[in-house]
């Protein structure tokens, strides 16, 4: 049951891009806020479904979907998944009038976010990059939280927008800024998984009732979102949920180029990535991150 407390504002003409696990909600969030939502999908059967549930209108081409709309969203895989819904004669900025904005949620690269932005404001347009946090049940409750980078004006006019499927929308630089911070955040939780994943492998080993020592130290300095979501599910080896590690290695290896670009050390990001590839092998590309654990047991 949706319970997303809507902000009222002038309903607006939008698309969406890209109708995966995040994207779907989240283009349904703007249709129970009122906007007039267009999609468009890689598999255009998806599209039709959602139409069908939420209303609106699906189109063949990202360029078709863009036409008249105030902010384009999109919702893709990378690099090249935003660049093809983007660019070229059927890409969204053919679509775009003057004026409109168009605002990536995709986890990418700083690298693309900066080119793209360029080649919207070389057509009297704008680019905001806006990785989100929250994963997927963020998406379907409306809570996600949305790191951006780009230029004040169109940050502030899509704003009002984006909140229909946010709690915490921030400007945080230009161009790029904000797949830089979803960067941070990547890191912090590599590291934060594999600790609660040897501190419950520790537990389990010396003979605790992990689940109530969890109980404890999640009371304390040890409390964390890692272990109140996913610390107990790593003790019953539950993984069939929430962010998975195929997805998880492709936002580290983003994160892992981008240090070799600025000199940032990451020893134990790098440590934990080739944990994840150990996970792939396992079978667990689709396991939720905390399935880190199972190479402990």
């Amino acid at each position: 049951m949706n319970t997303k407390v809507y902000e009222t504002i002038p309903a607006r003409r939008v698309a969406f891009l890209g109708l995966g696990v995040m994207g779907g909600p989240m283009a349904g969030h703007l249709a129970r806020a009122g906007h007039q939502v267009t999609v468009y999908n890689r598999t255009a059967a998806k599209a039709d479904e959602w139409v069908a549930q939420h209303g609106g209108r699906a189109a063949a081409t990202p360029r078709e979907a863009a036409r008249g709309a105030d902010f384009v969203f999109a919702c893709v895989g990378n690099d090249d998944d935003l660049r093809s819904v983007v660019l070229g004669a059927d890409g969204a900025l053919a679509g775009m009038a003057a004026g409109a904005v168009f605002v990536d949620h995709t986890t990418a690269s700083a690298e693309v976010a900066r080119e793209l932005h360029a080649e919207a404001a070389a057509r009297g347009l704008h680019f905001i990059d806006a990785p989100v946090s929250g994963g997927q049940a963020g998406a379907v409750n409306g809570v996600l939280t949305v790191m951006c980078g780009g230029d004040i004006a169109p940050f502030e006019a899509m704003r009002p927008v984006a909140l229909a499927y946010s709690r915490a929308i921030t400007l945080l630089g230009d161009s790029g800024a904000g797949q830089l911070a979803k960067m941070v955040n990547q890191i912090c939780i590599a590291g934060l998984v594999q600790g609660l994943a040897e501190a419950i492998a520790f537990g389990q080993k010396a003979g605790l009732d992990m689940k109530a020592v969890l109980d404890v130290i999640g009371k304390g300095a040890a409390q964390s979102w890692q272990m109140d979501n996913r610390g107990k599910t790593m003790v019953d080896d539950q993984f069939n949920f929430g962010f998975a590690v195929d997805w998880m290695r492709k936002d580290l290896g983003l994160v892992l180029d981008e240090a070799r670009r600025n000199g940032a050390r990451l020893p134990v990001t790098a440590l934990v990535d080739q944990f994840y590839a150990d996970v792939q092998t396992q079978g667990g590309g689709r396991w939720d991150t905390s399935s880190l654990i199972r190479r402990l047991s």
